[in-house]
């Protein structure tokens, strides 16, 4: 399995660095080549995760020609091109990488496949890569101070990139930062066409595009860099994608991919409490912990974890009830699965609890607010993971305190 993962890595990596050309004007490209370009990168990058593609299988020709395909969107920059393609360029987003870095390895396809969807979409981004390592003086003129770093130069203002390594966050974050924070939706057709390619965002349903409400939603629009929000003033729309929309003429919904799909928007009309709603319901139930979503998961606004520690397969029979106690603490308690088969990703906590030999299921809980641990000793289910999850929200779950070895020579038994 390891030695799989491994090929796959070095493919991704391959195919990443592939994608470059020499500095030239940007190229106009039809929609239908561009859909394709970003079909064949996701079918290759499937392939590289299930191990299918190795040093000697899978379709190699098919992956090398979407790969030169995808090479017509990026430009490659070096020394002496870095600073004029920012002037030359109205827009452009740039990717600084180091070919040692496994983050940047890891970006490389996601990166790739955002600047396909983009260029489908009809974007006048432009997209270019630096190996920062390579070309250090070129990095240092534009900005990239480590890697990956992901940067936008608009008309040559540099904003920089935080969100989550995934193609459908940077390609919103991307449109957000280059046209209009919300996007307009007055048709059925519309809406039909924006669900194929959008799973998570925030509809408002607005009579009338004006008024106070109206621009409390539009400044929640423009704040927030993650979520892409689209309006509409005709409810048969609205009901597209939101279909339990009761409201006439005026709401605000938060539509996910997630079991939990649907969710009202109940408060003021300010911009503040639009997104802190955002904020607290934009995850799963269960949030799976990835390096990708690390950084998201750390700077959560619930401030009380709840984590399960377990094998892949072991959480195949923990998940529903898991979810279903997530379901009753929502916006309350963020639960979070960690595969302890990624080591590099569980070890790390399950030392900081002094269980890293555990081999069993296991749930812990972390108050970000002041860094107090908690361990749950009963079985787990669904009664003792709700009494666990009450306690540590009405405070009287005690922390647990991790025990230090017995110092060498002293006699604990009198």
């Amino acid at each position: 399995m390891r030695a799989r993962r491994v090929g796959a890595l070095v493919l991704v990596v391959v195919l990443a660095l592939a994608v470059s050309v020499v500095w030239s004007a940007r190229l106009d490209l039809d929609d239908d080549d561009d859909s394709d370009v970003l079909d064949e990168l996701l079918a290759i990058d499937e392939e590289a995760e299930r191990g299918e593609l190795d040093g000697g299988g899978g379709d190699g020709g098919g992956a090398a020609e979407a790969v030169r395909r995808a090479q017509s969107m990026v430009l490659a920059l070096d020394n002496d091109n870095a600073r004029r393609a920012v002037e030359d360029h109205a827009e452009l987003l740039l990717l600084g990488y180091a070919p040692w870095c496994e983050r940047s390895a890891q970006l490389m396809p996601r990166f790739a496949e955002a600047a396909a969807a983009l260029r489908a979409m009809g974007s006048a981004v432009a997209f270019a890569k630096l190996d920062g390592e390579r070309y250090p003086k070129a990095a240092a003129s534009v900005g990239v101070k480590g890697f990956p770093t992901v940067l936008l130069f608009v008309n040559g203002t540099e904003h920089a990139y935080h969100g989550l390594h995934t193609k459908d966050a940077i390609v919103t974050w991307v449109r957000k930062k280059t046209g209009a924070p919300v996007i307009m939706l007055q048709s059925k057709d519309s809406a039909k066409e924006f669900l194929k390619k959008d799973q998570t965002f925030v509809i408002g349903l607005f009579k009338n595009f004006k008024g106070a409400e109206y621009e409390e939603f539009v400044k929640a629009a423009t704040t927030d860099d993650e979520v892409q929000f689209v309006e509409t003033s005709d409810r048969s729309v609205a009901k597209i994608l939101f279909p339990g929309i009761t409201s006439e003429e005026q709401f605000v919904g938060l539509v996910k991919s997630e079991p939990e799909k649907f969710e009202k928007f109940d408060g003021d009309f300010e911009e503040k409490a639009i997104l802190r709603f955002v904020e607290l319901n934009k995850f799963p139930l269960i949030t799976v912990f990835t390096e990708l979503n690390s950084g998201k998961v750390y700077s959560s606004p619930i401030k009380l974890q709840v984590f399960t520690f377990s094998e892949a397969y072991d959480f195949e029979d923990l998940e529903s009830m898991v979810e279903e106690v997530a379901r009753a603490f929502k916006t309350k308690i963020m639960f979070i699965y960690v595969d302890t088969a990624e080591e590099n990703l569980a070890k790390p906590f399950l030392t900081l609890y002094g269980l890293e030999s555990e081999k069993k299921p296991t749930v812990t809980a972390f108050d970000t607010s002041n860094g107090a641990k908690y361990v749950m000793e009963a079985d787990i289910n669904a009664k003792n993971l709700r009494e666990f999850c009450l306690s540590l929200l009405d405070g009287t779950l005690p922390p647990y305190h991790k025990s230090e070895p017995v110092p060498q020579g002293v006699n604990i038994s009198s």
